[in-house]
């Protein structure tokens, strides 16, 4: 899984490839670290663009894995800084994408293990669900809580996602220590054979 590139950035459904190619989802919050995992798991340092600045990516970001699958980074949501309207607008076309017969064949979930799942979180969740899309939740940032704190992250994220599993459908990741790489790189071994 080292053979990564960057294909396009997409700011409209019609800009969307269209050539059937399986997709891995990456969502989220703004800032939630979705970026720094794509440098960290693909050990790529600046392929993606991280910032401090929450809200950065307003655009479908796809890059191709070993000419396999798609990795595509959804803009985060729930980043309080923009416009109402563009808020608005950035949602409409992340359902618009979702909803589409794509070909997801996985969404990777992330949320900030030092944070409770946000309202928004569960409804992001449940909407995967309802429409048929495999979901995996990355608890991310794990390298910032201590192990007691890590162990009510997992269990929290739990009671607020039930149908989730560690080491199952819920992954920890930490992109300074590369905690969970092996983990995510053998799912996507065992999706793209």
């Amino acid at each position: 899984m080292q053979n990564i590139k960057f294909i396009k950035s997409a700011f409209a459904t019609k800009h969307l490839p269209d050539d059937g190619i399986p997709e891995v989802i990456l969502c989220g919050r703004s800032n939630v670290g979705k970026s720094s995992f794509i440098n960290s798991i693909f050990n790529r340092k600046s392929l993606a663009k991280t910032s401090s600045t929450p809200g950065k990516t307003r655009s479908l970001n796809y890059y191709l894995v070993n000419d396999l699958f798609y990795l595509v980074d959804l803009p985060g949501f729930g980043y309080a800084k923009v416009s109402k309207k563009e808020r608005e607008s950035w949602q409409k076309f992340i359902t618009d994408y979702l909803s589409q017969e794509r070909n997801i064949a996985l969404a990777f979930h992330f949320v900030d293990s030092r944070h409770h799942p946000t309202p928004l979180d569960v409804m992001l969740n449940d909407y995967l669900m309802e429409l048929d899309i495999p979901v995996n939740v990355i608890l991310s940032k794990v390298d910032k809580l201590k192990q007691s704190e890590l162990s009510k992250s997992v269990k929290t994220a739990m009671e607020y996602f039930p149908h989730l599993s560690l080491n199952d459908n819920l992954l920890i990741y930490s992109s300074v220590k590369n905690t969970g790489r092996k983990e995510i790189l053998s799912r996507f071994n065992s999706i793209f054979k």
